[in-house]
């Protein structure tokens, strides 16, 4: 599933592409990428068409777009979207193919490029909601955290509500509710960094091991936004369909048996959460204790 340095790099090709268009039409080819707009397609298309999409903000792995009317007036809505595992969000030429798995379309009154909503796997979804006081966070995301590269993020309060959590470190680091972006490539990429094993317990971590872990957390993130995110596959991709680069880069993520960069120790993968866990059992040695699944959630 695409991570913050993915949704981040469409994020800022929506506000570069998108932002300040207003749309001409919309059409809807599959009713799954509309699911999430309870009020169906109908209501969807109207909510949009002859409105601007006014900018692009990000939560964590949810985009957003403020709507406003013809002539520049709030509506209090906005248009969500969410990726799943597969969505994209393409801006094209109006005389490109379609795509196999084009699940939506907007066209704009200027007669440019338009917005295409491509997800082999329709996990992901669009829909237009409600926006919060003062036309701010849709309520439906405001349970989830702000990221560690947004300048209101809280070091104290993340630190002291990390080391409250009685869980294993890297749970923690997928809670969205504590912080927000962070997902299994880069929870893994983190840890290491730290040198930290993911079933650490959050309430043992000192101050210093905290901070290392924010540090990676940080520098991760923003290193890999600076390649344009991760892609392993033809899925990942910005808005012009480009892939990132930072899968050149990985130090353990998918590293299987390579040597660690640190120490030259092969990696080694765990099973974690119906996923993989990739770690330097050196650099990164499991916690004594065997009571850790006891602070689990």
């Amino acid at each position: 599933m695409p991570e913050l340095p993915e949704v981040e790099v469409v994020r800022r090709g929506l506000e570069q592409w998108v932002a300040g268009r207003t749309v001409a039409s919309v059409q809807v080819h599959h009713p799954r990428a509309i699911r999430r707009h309870l009020e169906g397609a109908d209501s969807f298309v109207q909510a949009l068409t002859g409105r601007t999409l006014t900018a692009a903000h990000r939560r964590g792995k949810y985009l957003w777009l403020p709507v406003a009317e013809p002539g520049g007036a709030p509506t209090g809505r906005a248009l969500v979207a969410h990726l799943g595992m597969s969505g994209q969000l393409l801006v094209e030429k109006p005389s490109a193919p379609d795509e196999t798995h084009l699940r939506a379309r907007f066209t704009f009154t200027d007669r440019g490029r338009e917005l295409r909503f491509v997800d082999q796997r329709t996990f992901g979804g669009l829909a237009v909601e409600e926006l919060g006081a003062g036309d701010s966070v849709p309520p439906r995301l405001a349970h989830i955290a702000i990221d560690p590269l947004d300048e209101a993020f809280d070091v104290d309060a993340f630190s002291a509500a990390l080391r409250r959590r009685r869980t294993e470190v890297k749970r923690a680091l997928l809670d969205q509710t504590l912080i927000g972006g962070v997902g299994n490539i880069y929870a893994d990429e983190a840890l290491w960094r730290a040198r930290l094993h993911g079933a650490r317990p959050t309430d043992k971590l000192t101050r210093a091991q905290v901070a290392d872990l924010l540090e990676g957390v940080r520098d991760v993130l923003g290193e890999a936004l600076a390649q344009g995110g991760t892609s392993f596959d033809s899925l990942y991709v910005d808005v012009n369909g480009q892939s990132g680069y930072f899968s050149r880069f990985l130090a353990v993520y998918g590293q299987l048996d390579r040597p660690c960069p640190r120490c030259g120790t092969p990696i080694r993968r765990e099973s974690f959460m119906n996923r993989s866990s990739y770690s330097c059992p050196v650099c990164q040695p499991r916690p004594r204790a065997s009571s850790a699944s006891a602070r689990r959630p």
